[in-house]
């Protein structure tokens, strides 16, 4: 007899989801995978913008190639999809109902932008007053730029992420360089998840809602406290290490026989047992390389021993040999290697999903491990407009009649 499924820590939470893009998504995303009922609202015919940036796209049921992009499928798992169009009274009327009978409303629209339909903050508190309103913009909705629009590479450039990260100025590639995700709309979108949860917390408590003013801005300059802090102290600018350590060495990342892998020595002890990992005890014996400083100090004759010396063997054994002596250190993989890692298989981080059309959408399980109210994956990625009959019959409790009647005036 097969176990009973266990409820999500978010089940009877609806979740009323008008952001588009990824910051919001990945926030509503979130809460899908703890069991809240998510409603993602988006245009007709047109949908969620993430929906049209391909290629790759997903595969529709018969393995051709989907009008929805992989780009779609990686924030937007657990979501009902209903097409409205909010710019009409009918649609505005729409969300003020669903909104109602929510929990959570999350937009990610420009400042102002929704007060003209009236479905902001204090309109919607009107027939609501627990409904947590939380809003997604780049800057703010106060202040000189909240006029302003943003994407998460203007972030990663205003917020001083990117003065940190890629090469030396003075080494070949130096230069500023942007991560390789969207890390700012990912922060965003966590650090949202963790403002509704605490505004859901106090709502049940007191029956009390409130706007929750999230900015791309402000969340890249919260995870950049390590080098605001010290800038402050020091009065000097970090810099640019590329992927070397501005206080230890070796950490690094060195070429090999055939290919790159990352060496992360910490500490003294953890120099001699490299050395003695990679068998040159000459190194651990030399003054000039035997402390944190003296090594920091001579890193400009150090490392270029050490690049040609790993040059000499394949990654793999240089990663048993440093292991052997409990050092960190690891390949550099690119994302089908990482698949095929065994601490990544036993982990179970694939999870293919199955649309009704038959169609596979591959995604990537949630880093969230709940032991009683586990992440559950039962719905992948919503067809545009999957769920709109089903949403305005069962939450709104609309007819079929009225239903067709919206279809025909294009509202829906």
């Amino acid at each position: 007899m097969a176990a009973p499924l266990m409820q999500g820590a978010l089940e009877g939470v609806r979740v009323l989801d008008l952001s588009r893009i990824l910051a919001g998504p990945w926030c509503a995303q979130n809460l899908a995978d703890l069991g809240a009922e998510v409603i993602k609202i988006e245009r007709p015919k047109v949908g969620d913008d993430t929906r049209s940036w391909g290629p790759p796209w997903l595969p529709d049921g018969k393995g051709a190639d989907s009008r929805d992009a992989t780009y779609f499928a990686g924030a937007n798992r657990g979501k009902q999809s209903v097409t409205l169009d909010i710019a009409s009274p009918q649609g505005q009327a729409i969300i003020r109902d669903l909104a109602a009978k929510s929990h959570i409303l999350l937009e990610n629209y420009k400042v102002g932008d929704l007060k003209r339909y009236g479905l902001d903050y204090e309109s919607l508190k009107a027939v609501n007053p627990s409904l947590v309103y939380c809003s997604i913009t780049g800057y703010g909705q106060e202040g000189p730029c909240a006029h302003k629009p943003g994407y998460d590479f203007i972030f990663q450039g205003l917020g001083g992420l990117m003065s940190i990260t890629g090469e030396r100025d003075d080494l070949p590639g130096g230069g500023p360089q942007k991560v390789g995700v969207a890390v700012v709309d990912i922060f965003t979108g966590m650090y949202a998840t963790v403002a509704v949860l605490a505004a859901l917390r106090h709502a049940e408590r007191t029956g009390e809602g409130q706007r929750i003013d999230m900015a791309l801005l402000d969340a890249v300059v919260a995870v950049g406290s390590t080098p605001i802090i010290a800038e402050r102290v020091t009065g000097k600018p970090m810099g640019r290490y590329g992927n070397a350590h501005p206080n230890m060495v070796p950490y690094h990342v060195f070429a090999t026989a055939d290919g790159y892998m990352i060496v992360a020595a910490g500490n003294d002890g953890q120099w001699q047992a490299y050395c003695r990992g990679v068998e040159r005890p000459d190194l651990a014996g030399d003054a000039r390389f035997r402390t944190g400083p003296d090594r920091l100090i001579n890193r400009d004759t150090l490392v270029p021993i050490l690049e040609a010396h790993m040059r000499t063997r394949p990654a793999a054994h240089w990663v048993e040999a440093l292991e052997r002596e409990g050092i960190p250190c690891g390949p550099i993989n690119d994302y089908r290697q990482v698949l095929e890692d065994p601490q990544v298989r036993y982990r179970e981080l694939q999870v293919d999903l199955v649309r009704d059309d038959g169609a596979i959408c591959p995604t990537v399980k949630s880093p969230l491990r709940l032991s009683q109210t586990p992440v559950r994956y039962d719905t992948p990625p919503p067809r545009l407009g999957e769920h709109t009959n089903r949403v305005l019959r069962q939450v709104l409790g609309m007819s079929e009649a009225r239903i067709s009647a919206l279809k025909e005036d294009g509202v829906i």
